[in-house]
């Protein structure tokens, strides 16, 4: 057990010639400014599987840490999310003994949904942050997208953590 604190940052999409996507540089680049705000030696915990194209999302931002000077030992990728849900599910068993808060990172429009599953999950939530949107993007269809996902994720979850998993 730690006090340290977990930044999970949300998977995003990687393009078919094995490269990091906009969103997901996006996403590195606000985890890694959280972590600097926070201080101290916070654990970075990239998730996502494999998608339609190259090795799977935590790998590809794992890398991006490591390229941004993140100790390798401080990140603890979550290698088969396939979408929100399952990220959340395997992050909150990863991480069910940890002792410190837990800091989500996504895409602003999908933070909320990402912050009460891992608190409906039963980690030690706290302050998030929102990766810049990039140019041109028009959040709100994205918005709407969050309105009938985040309570029927939110059930799921909740009856997850009731079953006892």
């Amino acid at each position: 057990m730690t006090d340290q604190p977990a930044i999970v940052i949300f998977g995003a999409a990687v393009r078919p010639d094995s490269r990091p996507s906009q969103t997901m540089q996006r996403r590195v680049a606000a985890a890694v400014a959280l972590g600097e705000e926070l201080g101290g030696e916070p654990v970075f915990v990239p998730t996502g599987g494999q998608g339609r194209h190259g090795p799977a999302e935590s790998q590809v931002m794992a890398k991006l840490l490591r390229d941004w000077g993140i100790d390798p030992a401080r990140i603890l990728e979550e290698p088969t999310g396939t979408d929100t849900l399952s990220s959340a599910r395997a992050v909150a068993a990863m991480l069910k003994d940890f002792g410190g808060a837990v800091h989500p990172v996504s895409s602003g429009y999908h933070l909320r949904r990402c912050a009460l599953l891992l608190r409906l999950l039963g980690l030690r939530v706290a302050q998030g942050r929102g990766a810049v949107p990039g140019p041109g993007f028009s959040d709100w269809s994205w918005r709407l997208r969050e309105v009938p996902a985040l309570p029927y994720d939110a059930a799921l979850a909740a009856w997850h953590r009731l079953r006892g998993g």
